[in-house]
């Protein structure tokens, strides 16, 4: 029996891996768009022209702020501090909901400014990247949330534990795309 539990949470990583791993080329094909059309911008506005650096600055010490803080979930969770886990994590949403109202504020002053998606192939490919990022963002929201509420009603057990542990995986690596984005898009395009 234990043996049998053993090969299902080995399954359970392994397909988890596998989903980031399609992820990273859902990513990477996005990340490719942007770079073969960062410069298409038919005569609009480019990057230089609307990205406003300290604000992304603020966005990315949001987001690496929840990684942080989701990782010290993580660590309460091996020492089965029930308490610590939900307040860690309830931090790490608070800080991954600010940096999505960021985005979304970015998002609707751009378009308000007439630099919408429709603009210009720069602009589509720019709100496509940063837009799936925030998408997962969301999702990753939704997802700990969930988590929450199971802590909240449940114990500590080895399925929750593994659970919380995929999602700090997916946390993390939201993060590590991030970091991508700005260098690439934001930081690379405002010079």
């Amino acid at each position: 029996m234990h043996k049998e539990m053993d090969h299902h949470a080995d399954t359970v990583r392994f397909g988890f891996w596998v989903y980031l791993m399609t992820d990273c080329v859902l990513f990477a094909a996005f990340f490719a768009t942007y770079a073969v059309l960062r410069h298409n911008t038919f005569g609009g506005p480019s990057g230089h022209d609307l990205f406003d650096l300290p604000y992304v600055l603020g966005e990315t010490a949001l987001l690496l702020t929840s990684s942080f803080t989701c990782g010290l979930a993580m660590l309460a969770m091996h020492r089965q501090d029930k308490r610590q886990v939900m307040a860690w994590l309830g931090l790490t949403l608070v800080l991954g909901l600010s940096f999505l109202s960021m985005e979304v504020h970015e998002f609707r002053h751009l378009i308000y400014d007439g630099a919408g998606p429709q603009r210009s192939a720069f602009l589509s490919s720019y709100f496509s990247l940063v837009g799936l990022h925030g998408l997962h963002i969301a999702a990753g929201s939704l997802w700990l949330l969930v988590m929450l509420a199971h802590l909240a009603t449940q114990s500590i057990t080895p399925r929750l534990t593994r659970k919380l542990a995929c999602f700090s995986l997916f946390w993390h690596f939201l993060d590590l795309v991030w970091i991508f984005i700005f260098t690439l898009v934001y930081l690379m395009g405002s010079l």
